[in-house]
């Protein structure tokens, strides 16, 4: 399991410009279920996202393609987490 740290850089303002992109992106990553889970950081730094099912290479060449990485918008840092406990909700995330 990852988490994903979009952060603003100092290219924030052209953020707009690649809006739809971005979306379209994260639609695809939910699509294909390897997204769980994305948000806004509070209050405001950039975004978030829980990814599962997929490889470190794997997750770091689709972060790669987002149009906010790839014009430089956010920077992004991916987390990897071995989850060893979760609410039985969750319990699909240890298989």
């Amino acid at each position: 399991m990852f988490i994903v740290l979009l952060r603003f850089s100092d290219n924030k303002d052209k953020a707009g410009q690649f809006m739809e992109g971005h979306k379209a992106w994260l639609e695809r990553g939910f699509d294909d279920g390897v997204f769980l889970l994305s948000g806004s950081l509070q209050p405001n730094p950039g975004g978030g996202i829980l990814a599962h099912d997929t490889s470190l290479a794997d997750l770091q060449g689709r972060v790669n393609g987002d149009p906010f990485v790839a014009e430089g918008v956010v920077s992004a840092e991916i987390l990897e987490l071995a989850p060893a406990k979760a609410d039985e909700r969750l319990d699909f995330l240890l298989g």
